[in-house]
């Protein structure tokens, strides 16, 4: 009912992007231009994306320094690890996937947020 002014989107797609209480910091429903967005905010969400973007660009060429710099001094450099995910390779498939190594739901529990990282 009334999907043409929902972009005829399900109703379980249209509530996948709903805040949730007590997640991650970085859950990206909580990003900031995407909530700017949703309200209607077009020209400051615009602005926020933006911010977010070189953001991102800025830790990305810090790490990619980082990574330079243990190279010229003989050192390991492991470089972004996720928190929650590990990579493997499938045994059937014998490509790299994702695995969830846990964390976030006793992080949850505890409401302790401390190892992530400031994205937004």
């Amino acid at each position: 009912e009334n999907a043409e002014n929902m972009y005829f989107f399900s109703d379980l797609a249209l509530t996948l992007n709903e805040p949730e209480d007590r997640v991650a910091p970085t859950d990206s429903r909580l990003r900031p231009d995407q909530r700017l967005m949703e309200s209607g905010r077009w020209d400051e969400a615009n602005v926020e994306k933006q911010r977010l973007e070189e953001k991102q660009r800025a830790v990305r060429r810090r790490r990619e320094a980082e990574a330079v710099e243990a190279l010229e001094e003989g050192k390991d450099y492991e470089g972004y690890i996720p928190l929650w995910f590990e990579r493997k390779v499938d045994d059937v498939t014998g490509e790299l996937i994702c695995v969830y190594k846990g964390g976030y739901w006793e992080a949850k529990d505890k409401q302790d947020w401390s190892m992530c990282p400031d994205i937004f």
